[in-house]
């Protein structure tokens, strides 16, 4: 899927995104009070860079733990960013906030991020060069020894194990209230528009960008998350 494609698509979804997801809400709680364990040492007056920041769930909830953190919200959907900068104005945490629309390039290649957080945006890219550019453009944009949380879907698409989490996973979304239009969607999307890659790969492509070994904090069927520390001498 190109990114205008996938643009156009998010642009499309904002308005209803966080209502069509809210059933998954057990899943991303798990995944925050992990974050907070993870970021808790960085500085605070850190700085974040939210990459593919959405609706800014993730925004809000470290904006909320961490009072003394400001964030860049970087996302391609015009419209997307709109629900993101009405949420921080509802949560009085704009002022704390910069919003980019567009996509890593627009901003400035300097090392200014103490953290980063990048949920299940890489998957897009489908060719692992590209990925790998993708991560070596935020291990620049991040401190020497700056942390990167990232989240992707990931499994052996080959592996009979891909058999049982898929309808597993499938099930799941479906119990969490995800309408039968989204689920053939997003399961058509898995074996087009989405690269999942085997969890290894994944952090192998992360770490040949400009990072430490990547370490796997989190699992929640096929959502797989890493933690990353960018490299002292990248």
């Amino acid at each position: 899927m190109r990114d205008e494609e996938i643009k156009a698509l998010f642009d499309q979804q904002a308005a209803g995104y966080d209502k069509q997801w809210a059933g998954m809400a057990p899943i991303r709680e798990a995944l925050y009070l992990l974050l907070d364990a993870l970021f808790i040492d960085l500085p605070a007056d850190a700085r974040i860079l939210c990459v593919g920041a959405g609706t800014g769930a993730e925004i809000e909830h470290l904006a909320e733990r961490f009072p003394g953190w400001r964030f860049t919200a970087l996302d391609p959907s015009g419209a997307m960013l709109e629900v993101c900068r009405q949420r921080a104005e509802h949560g009085g945490f704009a002022q704390r906030c910069d919003f980019y629309q567009g996509y890593l390039d627009t901003l400035a290649p300097e090392a200014a991020y103490d953290g980063a957080t990048c949920f299940l945006v890489s998957q897009f890219l489908l060719e692992p060069a590209v990925r790998t550019a993708f991560f070596g453009q935020i291990a620049q944009r991040l401190k020497p020894g700056g942390l990167l949380a990232s989240v992707d879907l990931a499994a052996d698409i080959q592996s009979p194990d891909y058999e049982v989490l898929l309808p597993g996973w499938m099930t799941l979304m479906a119990a969490a209230g995800v309408d039968a239009q989204m689920l053939e969607r997003a399961r058509a999307a898995y074996a087009r528009d989405v690269a999942v890659l085997p969890a290894q790969q994944v952090a192998g492509i992360i770490q040949v960008a400009g990072f430490d070994a990547p370490v796997q904090f989190f699992q929640a069927g096929l959502m797989h998350g890493w933690v990353s520390r960018r490299e002292a001498d990248a």
